[in-house]
């Protein structure tokens, strides 16, 4: 019987699960056939979170969370469950008690934060045109055409949202930095992964979009840590 975790892949801002697709691919090809992917709807952190572990409630043995950009702050707030036995951030989140993503942001803003605007209903998105440069500037033309038209805006007031108890302070973590990220402050990640003293923090000089540029180097991170919570 495999000991292996399920492995619950998060996304964030201005994508949807299909934002892990690489990963995903290269994550089977290594054996790891439990893999889920949540659909979150980015209208707030209590919203997402409750999703989040609606899925997690579903699945019977060992949970390993993984959480891209502002899914970071998901499985901050959602990884307390008792089955997560452990948290992997990909250029992510990871606030504190008390502590939202735009206190995060303001500390550091990051070089596309222009690029960013609100429309008439309050949802926040990055101009089709400024996408590549600010998203994932290391990614092909098409594939960062098709991220921009497809991209899922955030509700403007998630911004706001605190985090109650961080899942961090409890479970074993892991942290990837992108040194050319443009929508969180490369600096403001290593100041996160350091608070948190993860098992391992690794840095890629990629783009925010790590998870769809260097997929295998973060599903080394992601093996890494589901080895070590299988042998827990």
């Amino acid at each position: 019987m495999s000991t292996k975790p399920d492995i619950v892949l998060v996304h964030g801002f201005w994508g949807g699960a299909a934002h892990w697709a690489k990963v995903i691919v290269e994550l089977n090809r290594r054996g790891y056939d439990a893999l889920h992917a949540v659909e979150n709807p980015l209208t707030s952190v209590a919203d997402d979170a409750t999703r989040t572990q609606t899925m997690v409630r579903q699945l019977d043995g060992p949970v390993l969370l993984v959480g891209h950009s502002y899914g970071g702050a998901v499985i901050t707030e959602a990884g307390g469950l008792e089955n997560v036995v452990g948290l992997v951030y990909v250029a992510a989140f990871a606030p504190d008690a008390g502590e939202s993503l735009g206190q995060i942001t303001e500390q550091m803003p990051p070089a596309a934060a222009a690029n960013i605007a609100p429309d008439s209903d309050g949802y926040v998105w990055i101009a089709q045109d400024k996408f590549r440069e600010s998203f994932c500037q290391d990614l092909p033309a098409d594939e960062a055409l098709v991220m921009a038209v497809t991209q899922k805006a955030p509700v403007g007031s998630t911004f706001g949202n605190s985090i109650s108890d961080p899942a961090w302070k409890k479970k074993p973590c892991w942290y990837q930095v992108s040194t050319a990220d443009r929508m969180i402050h490369p600096d403001n990640e290593r100041k996160m992964a350091e608070r948190m003293g993860p098992r391992k923090t690794i840095e890629l000089d990629a783009s925010h979009a790590s998870l769809a540029s260097q997929p295998v180097a973060i599903v080394d991170l992601i093996e890494e840590a589901a080895t070590a919570v299988a042998g827990a």
